[in-house]
């Protein structure tokens, strides 16, 4: 079924979204007061003006740009913008970039080719919070003028000591009654870099006694003498991200403002600020509502951004892109598919409440898809030599091997067949063990979509070890010719010619961690990684994938999925990672 037709599966957020459009909440959305006409046209960093449709349903996926997107952010991209989509809206990617010590345009360019590679499109939408610099600065002007914030000059360590506890309640700071025009000499003075940093901040003047901590006095602005990778060296006060969020979503008539539940506890801040930037005419009306749900908690991994970045700077893991890293390069690296995200965002939905999904589910998600639309091949990870001893020498054939066993339209191939052969060390066994079908002395196999052979012996070098296995083959056994039905046997197994393989390296990559929940209680979540998290071996491959460009997937039959990597691989020489068995290994393994 194509994704247009799929069943919309309703959620507590799509059934606030259909409660405000059924009121026409949205119908008659009004814009007054000053500084400007910020809620219909906002001036982008070029300077190009952008008309905003007032009355759609729109969402936006902020990322702060200071680290690479991981899978958490998948289910928060495929949500914002699914939503979008279903209800005809628009979805913004906004870059919140408040903190100009974190952030690299590096990081912006990798966010924007992680969300185009998930399968989603914004237009024009596309903003930075340092766009809004200018509103962001006036509207705290405005705010000072009314008595809603001053500027505080206690040390952060006063600051910390009389905010309070959860049982008790905070301290006034002494400078919390200064005048409208001290606080707003003073904050013009911060502005114009006359203080260093740490020496004031611009608090909201709210409540100190307040239930909320959240809602005692928070800082909304800070100095910080630092080059901002937008604005230079325009700014030396920045906003908080607290109180730069939500004048993003007023700004760009952000309709639901959704996030994850660790914002829950900010959202009486959220919803006070827009407030009293309402009753001032800076910010469009209805408001903006934030809505929370559950983030992604999955087990195996680690989507801590700490952590992410200690394994990445401590070199557990070869870089951000590394195949065994929940990040979404990552995770396109190893050749895990956009479509699978999509189908595993969809199948775990969104909730209210906290759960633990395991990494079975999206690896299933994975499965599923690639199992749809990756072509099968052939290689050996293990090779063994076989030796055909009556198989006339010098002499070869083709075996035709469908593309895709369920889909015939996408026709056969043709394999080189000769007298030797590559295949699997484990399909040969001396002395075979109980239900052991495969090739042995005395026993026969039909070589897939080939011969039947039979096992005559075996060669062994100085240490013992089989170096060579040597069978018979029946001339009038191949595989779709008459009389090949006529060979009954129980073992069935893949090969590649030895004068046609190409030797490729092979990654096997596993689970980066050994236990379902790294670092639980107490543990250094270091000590939880798996040390078989990778293999690199030299496979012997079929012909046609000598041929694979990167971010070809395919079925390696009886292995699993794999992708010629999209930063090794080069023309003729493809590197090959292993996305995901064909079965989940993991499951067995717990049992």
């Amino acid at each position: 079924m194509a994704e247009a037709e799929k069943t919309v599966v309703s959620n507590f957020i799509r059934n606030i979204i259909d409660a405000d459009l059924a009121a026409g909440k949205y119908a008659a959305r009004t814009w007054s007061g000053q500084p400007g006409p910020a809620a219909r046209q906002k001036v982008g960093a070029g300077g190009t003006a952008i008309s905003l449709d007032v009355a759609k349903i729109r969402t936006r996926f902020p990322p702060e740009p200071n680290g690479y997107l991981h899978f958490g952010h998948a289910k928060s991209i495929c949500l914002n913008f699914g939503l979008a989509r279903d209800y005809a809206g628009a979805c913004h990617l906004r870059f919140d970039d408040t903190n100009p010590k974190k952030e690299e345009q590096e990081y912006v360019d990798a966010i924007v080719d992680s969300v185009h590679w998930l399968g989603f499109a914004w237009g024009d939408n596309q903003y930075f919070a340092s766009d809004y610099f200018g509103w962001m600065y006036a509207f705290a002007e405005k705010l000072i003028e009314a008595g809603h914030a001053y500027v505080d000059s206690q040390s952060a360590e006063a600051m910390r000591a009389n905010r309070g506890t959860l049982t008790e309640p905070g301290q006034d700071s002494p400078h919390r009654y200064r005048t409208p025009d001290e606080n707003l000499a003073l904050f013009r003075s911060m502005r114009a870099g006359e203080f260093p940093d740490g020496a004031h901040v611009l608090r909201a003047k709210i409540d100190m006694a307040a239930g909320n901590i959240n809602l005692r006095d928070p800082a909304i602005y800070r100095i910080r003498h630092a080059t901002h990778h937008a604005t230079g060296d325009t700014w030396c006060i920045y906003p908080m991200y607290t109180y730069a969020h939500p004048i993003e979503d007023a700004l760009e008539n952000i309709t639901h403002s959704i996030c994850t539940l660790e914002f829950a506890d900010q959202r009486p801040f959220y919803d006070w600020l827009l407030a009293r930037l309402a009753e001032l005419g800076c910010v469009n009306t209805p408001l903006p509502q934030q809505i929370e749900f559950a983030r992604l908690n999955l087990t195996y991994v680690v989507l801590s951004k700490r952590k992410l970045i200690q394994l990445v700077d401590e070199g557990h893991v070869a870089g951000w892109d590394d195949p065994r890293l929940p990040t979404l390069v990552g995770a396109r690296r190893r050749g895990y598919t956009a479509e699978g995200f999509r189908r595993f965002a969809e199948m775990i939905g969104v909730s209210k409440s906290d759960s633990l999904i395991d990494m079975s589910v999206l690896e299933g998600c994975m499965r599923d898809h690639l199992g749809e639309t990756a072509p099968r091949r052939v290689a050996v990870l293990d090779p063994l030599r076989l030796v055909i001893d009556n198989y006339p020498a010098g002499q070869e054939e083709e075996c035709l091997a469908p593309n895709h066993p369920q889909k015939p339209e996408w026709g056969k191939r043709a394999v080189p067949f000769s007298g030797e052969l590559w295949i699997e060390r484990e399909d040969f066994m001396e002395t075979p063990s109980k239900g052991y079908f495969r090739l042995f002395p005395g026993n026969s196999v039909r070589l897939r979509h080939g011969y039947v052979v039979k096992c005559i012996g075996a060669d062994r070098d100085a240490a013992g070890n089989v170096v060579a296995v040597h069978c018979e083959v029946m001339a009038d056994s191949k595989s779709g010719t008459p009389g090949a039905d006529n060979y009954k046997v129980k073992g069935n197994i893949h090969w590649v010619s030895a004068k046609h393989a190409h030797a490729a390296e092979v990654r096997l990559y596993d689970r980066l961690f050994a236990v379902p929940a790294p670092g639980a209680g107490e543990r250094d979540f270091l000590a939880d990684i798996n040390p078989r998290s990778m293999t690199v071996i030299t496979a012997q491959i079929e012909p046609a994938l000598k041929e694979a460009k990167a971010e070809d997937r395919f079925q390696f039959e009886r292995h699993g999925y794999f992708v010629a990597d999209r930063v090794d691989s080069r023309p003729d020489a493809p590197v090959f990672n292993r996305t995901v068995t064909l079965k989940d290994s993991w499951t067995a393994r717990k049992d």
